[in-house]
């Protein structure tokens, strides 16, 4: 066991540093590669892992081509001024509109593209609207919270949730019908919190004139036109493919190529520069990571987190589904929401309660916002800022994580039991 924790504690510290040269994914896989080498994983738990997290993977990349390349016409743009415009100078219904705009853009696109594609868009716009510093943090925070928070209703949503579908054979339609109520719940516990921390910080008043007219940065109207119902038909997809058992990947993958060819030809976008710009590392992030931590599983890890959550199984239903919820949520926080959805859903195979399941979903999307490095997403979406110049502290975003996080993953997690 303490070898195994070792690998995975240096490979985790160095997807965090990132030091020059060397990206997550790159990282992932040398780690990986130790514990091949050091015997702690083997090639057939490989290829356990490969069968866990081969249609997520691929769903993943689907979904952010489909983005980027909406985000080339356009779509977010619009969609983001569309929001400041229909504020009329607001400052309070601007911070509102943009936490549900991207509430709606994690839903449909998963929540890397809600925090990779949209806030750069915002942090333009806000710097645009000659925003103070802190007002442009609070909203930032804000946005970046609610890309995993929201990040509940569909398989699509969060590649944690096609992980756990696939791993349960849950279908896509029954999997909707158990996340709705959690998902509006999130949404709205969530702007009640994060207005209430950061209300000082929101202006009573933004001057909108600055800002361009949406029809105004759309490439192709045309497309812009299509792309809504392209999304009807793609979501149409899904629920025919569950009914064959369709993977996920298939549709999302799909799509995102068909999309970004049908934009190509209407000479729209580049294909060659979209292609380049996925996030490819992201593949490689996910596998190497699963390999080193599947040696944690190997040492016993998940053995132990069985007793824990048979034990919160013999208890009351408010116990085992609140009780799943923060365990997977600090173990998310503290080793990262990718390999915790992994080792909880494993530890979770024996026990015959379906809201643990969805408990533990709930809990790996919503707990790592307690830590920076508690989700790919959050890695990136902190990557991303810095580049763009805006610097958040591990200690200052700690601090927020830790008084958002904790009421609204227990309000959503109690919104899953059934009245009394």
């Amino acid at each position: 066991m303490l070898l195994a924790a070792s690998i995975f504690l240096i490979t985790l510290i160095f997807i965090i540093w990132q030091p020059k040269g060397l990206q997550i994914g790159t990282t992932a896989i040398i780690g990986a590669i130790v514990a091949l080498l050091l015997g702690v994983v083997s090639f057939d738990d490989v290829k356990v892992v490969f069968d866990i997290i081969w249609d997520a993977t691929l769903a993943f990349i689907g979904i952010i081509i489909l983005s980027m390349v909406l985000d080339e016409i356009g779509f977010f743009e619009w969609a983001a001024l569309k929001m400041a415009k229909l504020s009329n100078g607001s400052g309070t219904k601007i911070f509102f509109y943009s936490i549900i705009l991207g509430a709606i853009v994690s839903a449909l696109f998963a929540n890397d593209g809600a925090a990779l594609i949209l806030t750069p868009i915002l942090l333009a716009k806000m710097r645009i609207l000659q925003l103070n510093a802190k007002t442009i943090l609070a909203f930032l925070l804000a946005g970046g919270f609610i890309s995993d928070s929201a990040s509940l209703p569909f398989v699509f949503s969060n590649l944690t949730n096609i992980v756990t579908a696939n791993y349960f054979d849950i279908g896509f339609k029954e999997y909707m019908l158990h996340m709705a109520v959690p998902y509006l719940v999130s949404v709205v516990v969530s702007m009640a919190v994060l207005y209430i921390i950061l209300r000082k910080d929101i202006p009573k008043t933004v001057d909108i004139d600055l800002l361009k007219n949406p029809d105004d940065v759309l490439k192709s109207k045309t497309l812009f036109q299509f792309s809504w119902f392209f999304l009807a038909l793609l979501l149409a997809g899904y629920f025919i493919g569950d009914s064959y058992n369709i993977p996920v990947s298939v549709f999302a993958l799909g799509g995102g190529v068909i999309f970004l060819i049908i934009a190509s030809a209407m000479k729209t976008v580049e294909p060659k520069h979209i292609i380049k710009e996925a996030p490819w590392q992201v593949v490689w992030f996910s596998l190497g990571l699963y390999v080193v931590v599947y040696g944690l599983k190997n040492q016993g890890l998940t053995a132990e987190i069985a007793e824990v959550l048979t034990y919160l199984n013999t208890q009351s239903q408010f116990l085992a589904v609140v009780g799943t919820g923060f365990l997977s949520a600090f173990l998310s926080a503290i080793m990262n929401n990718m390999p915790t959805i992994m080792v909880m859903d494993i530890a979770l195979e024996g026990i015959k309660n379906d809201a643990m399941i969805y408990a533990n979903i709930i809990g790996c999307n919503l707990g790592p916002k307690m830590t920076p490095f508690g989700s790919l997403a959050t890695l990136l979406w902190l990557h991303s800022l810095e580049k763009k110049g805006v610097q958040i502290s591990f200690w200052s975003y700690s601090k927020f994580g830790l008084i958002v996080t904790p009421p609204v993953l227990f309000l959503v997690l109690v919104s899953m039991l059934p009245l009394p």
